[in-house]
This record gives structure tokens, C-alpha cells and sequence, in this order.
């Protein structure tokens, strides 16, 4: 695993830094996020875990721009997620720029959430021509390139339904990486597989772990959080209740609710 000491290096990744200050969002009376603070530095493997309901999907979310903070904000380097400064207020992006400035911040899906009628290829393809106007036929050699890269170099031109649920999500990270994010996001892409399936997945995750690309991961996958985080982070009722080294948070966690989580999976 890379180490905070490897990021020293000059070749050390220098975008993908992520910071959430003091997010709240409620869904009517329902308060899921409760002033969340968070910083990933660039290249790091930041780990999300915690029982269902505790708020880490919808940071995720917000963190894409998916659903908007009721207060707070995101920045990846140094850019306002969703929104521009006017005086000392905060306007929301015209939809086109959130489209746009969403390329910046690649989405895995716990259910994948292909498009049906487009090919692996087509799919991959998508964002790089229709969001960032880049050149079709470049987008299609990265898009080959990638889904060797994901081992399905010969899967291009199947539909997602002819593709097993870890294909689909193999294609699904190679189409989060085609439109070369500095921050990658995965909603917990092993829950939906079969568990014969998870492993495929989580291997290609791993790759990317060693990368430099920014990584946030919400998962229950305690044994791969181990292996390849930096930092873990536990979530409950909408707070962070504790965050460290996976050795800290995993192994010798401080707090109660953190212990009880986790006897409750391992």
C-alpha cells in the first residue's frame, strides 16, 4: 500500500485534494448529514464505513453534487463543488457547468446504472464526448484501453444485460475513470454482486489504489478497507465518531459505537 511517506516523492499525485466543510443535509425532518468534515489529500485512499442509515451514501452524494448541502460546501482543488462565490454568498452552477465540473469527480454505483441501450464501449464513451467535447475516436482508443485495463478488452460492443453483475461494475469503473477524475467515489460496489463476483471487483479496485487517483470508498468490506486505506472513517447518525489509520479505527478504535459496529460484522 502506498504510504503518506511515498507521497513525498516529486512524482507524488498533486490534484484530487478533497475537502468537505460543515455539511448538513436533511430529507424533510429526517437531519442524515450533521456537519460533516472531511479532508482527503491528493492520492489517498479514504475508506467510509458504518451501518445502514448513517449517512454515507448521501455524502458521497453531496460530495458529487448529486444532492445539494442545506449548508456547507465541497472543494476539490481549491474549486467550489456545485457553486461559485457572488459577494459572500454561494450561487449554485448553471446545470451544463455542474455536468461539466462532475468529470472531475467520478460516481460508482452500488447498482452500476449503465445505460441499457449503449454498449460497454458506448457507455465508457459517453461523458468524455457528450460532457468534455473531446474528440470521438480518441475517446474510443482510451475506452478499449480501459476496459483492458478492467480485463474485459473483449466485451466492447455487449450490452450491459449480456455482462454479469461484476462485469457490469468492471465496466462501470472504467467508465467513472474515462473522463480522467481527480477524485473517484464508490458507493458500495461489491453489495450488489453475487459473493463469487466481489472479488473481481475489489481487484480492480486494488489497482487503482496503488494509482494516485483519489479514492473514497463506502463499503463493508472490513478485510479490503485494511488492505488498502489510508485513512478509515466511521460514520453514525449523520457525524463522523471516528476517523484514523485502518490500525486505529479497525483494530484499536477508541470509541463505543465504533466497537459495537464492528463486532457486529467481523
Amino acid at each position: 500500500m502506498t504510504t503518506l511517506t511515498d507521497r513525498t516523492h516529486p512524482d507524488a499525485p498533486t490534484t484530487g485534494h478533497l475537502q468537505v466543510h460543515n455539511v448538513h443535509k436533511s430529507f424533510g425532518t429526517l437531519e442524515v448529514l450533521r456537519g460533516v468534515d472531511l479532508e482527503v489529500r491528493p492520492g489517498e485512499v479514504t475508506v467510509i464505513l458504518g451501518p445502514s442509515g448513517s449517512g454515507k451514501s448521501t455524502l458521497l452524494r453531496v460530495i458529487n453534487h448529486l444532492e445539494r448541502a442545506d449548508s456547507g460546501f465541497v472543494v476539490v482543488d481549491d474549486d467550489l463543488v456545485g457553486y461559485r462565490h457572488k459577494g459572500n454568498t454561494l450561487r449554485e452552477l448553471p446545470e451544463r457547468e455542474i455536468l461539466k465540473q462532475r468529470t472531475n469527480i467520478g460516481f460508482v454505483f452500488q447498482n452500476f446504472n449503465l445505460f441499457p441501450h449503449l454498449t460497454a464501449l458506448e457507455n465508457i464513451i459517453e461523458a468524455p464526448v457528450a460532457a468534455q467535447k473531446r474528440d470521438k475516436n480518441e475517446a474510443i482508443r482510451e475506452a478499449r484501453q480501459l476496459l483492458k485495463k478492467v480485463g474485459l478488452e473483449d466485451k466492447a460492443d455487449v450490452y450491459p444485460r449480456q455482462l454479469s453483475g461484476g462485469q457490469q461494475q468492471r465496466v462501470a469503473i472504467a467508465r467513472a475513470l474515462a473522463t480522467n477524475p481527480k477524485v473517484l467515489l464508490f458507493d458500495e460496489p461489491t453489495s450488489a454482486l453475487d459473493p463469487e463476483l466481489v472479488g473481481e471487483v475489489l481487484r480492480v479496485i486494488k489497482e487503482l489504489a496503488h494509482s494516485g487517483t483519489t479514492l473514497v470508498i463506502v463499503t463493508h468490506e472490513i478485510g479490503f478497507a485494511k488492505e488498502i486505506a489510508d485513512t478509515v472513517v466511521f460514520m453514525d447518525q449523520g457525524v463522523i465518531v471516528e476517523q484514523g489509520t485502518p490500525t486505529q479505527v479497525i483494530d484499536q478504535p477508541e470509541q463505543q459505537r465504533t466497537r459495537a459496529f464492528l463486532e457486529s460484522v467481523l
